[in-house]
């Protein structure tokens, strides 16, 4: 594993001498347009693993994406490797099925300081919920951003992600009542403690989520990756694309059911992924929205 190959996986050539909040702003924002979130490994028969040596195989070497604790488990090795002051954190997704945060640490996050002030970094959320850049830790402060605005609340035993989206507007008719689209402009997306946690904190969630029945990612096949506008998802069969119109107030959501002969190719032009292993898409119901 070496930090040269990772910059080019990413497309960063820049200075990385100083570990400053420039350089992590860019390298924060290159990962998440050049890396998708994907589960795709689940359902194409494959185990995900948190060997650090394997997802860099894996994503760095073999152009995939992963899931959080893949992509942020990478991107705290690459911020230890530059020099950057990084904790782990393990943070609880909010599920709007309960209307309550998760009971366990399921989503891997990473703390940086510098110059004496906290940022969180999260590279691996995904869709409308991803962060572009890292988020000052500081309560109450609003934080805009392209998927709109991001704020951290100090409640404190935890701390709380919020963020403030706009209107969704379909294009496609057929999808206007598609349980996929968010129709909550406001959100909470997950909670976290400032405990260090270490990768055996998340083994047992790890397993739980590629194995369990009920959990949303052996329920769905996921991959997402940012674009300079907005994103683009495919979720099952369901393609999208997202146009942020921040100027208008609305998201702008062109969606389309894909044939089974046209998902690799797509996967290859829109994600530039290959799969080594036949994927078999799955979009059985459970909660989540683009």
């Amino acid at each position: 594993m070496n930090l040269e190959e990772y910059f080019q996986r990413i497309g960063f050539d820049g200075s990385h001498d100083k570990p400053d909040l420039a350089t992590l702003k860019l390298i924060h924002k290159k990962h998440i347009l050049s890396i998708p979130f994907e589960n795709l490994s689940i359902h194409c028969g494959e185990r995900i693993t948190q060997d650090l040596e394997v997802i860099f195989n894996k994503i760095v070497r073999s152009g995939r994406g992963g899931w959080c604790l893949e992509n942020n488990s990478l991107f705290g090795w690459v911020l230890r490797q530059m020099g950057y002051d990084t904790v782990t954190l393990g943070s609880r997704v909010f599920q709007s099925t309960i209307n309550e945060f998760g009971l366990d640490d399921t989503h891997l996050i990473n703390k940086v300081v510098i110059d004496g002030k906290a940022y969180i970094t999260d590279v691996s959320f995904g869709v409308s919920s991803q962060m572009r850049e890292p988020l000052e830790l500081v309560s109450g402060m609003d934080q805009p951003q392209a998927a709109g605005v991001f704020c951290l609340i100090d409640k404190g035993d935890m701390w709380v992600l919020e963020k403030t989206g706009r209107k969704p507007e379909v294009i496609n008719p057929e999808f206007a009542e598609s349980s996929l689209v968010s129709r909550k402009v406001t959100k909470q997306i997950y909670c976290f403690t400032m405990v260090p946690r270490e990768a055996d904190h998340f083994f047992e969630a790890n397993h739980k989520l590629q194995t369990d029945p009920t959990s949303l990612f052996t329920c769905k096949s996921i991959c997402s990756l940012q674009t300079p506008t907005g994103f683009r998802a495919l979720i099952g069969w369901t393609y999208s694309e997202v146009t942020y119109k921040p100027e208008e107030g609305v998201d702008v959501l062109d969606m389309k059911d894909i044939p089974d002969n046209v998902r690799e190719p797509l996967l290859r032009e829109r994600f530039s992924l290959t799969l080594q292993n036949k994927l078999q898409p799955v979009n059985k119901k459970a909660w989540y929205t683009l």
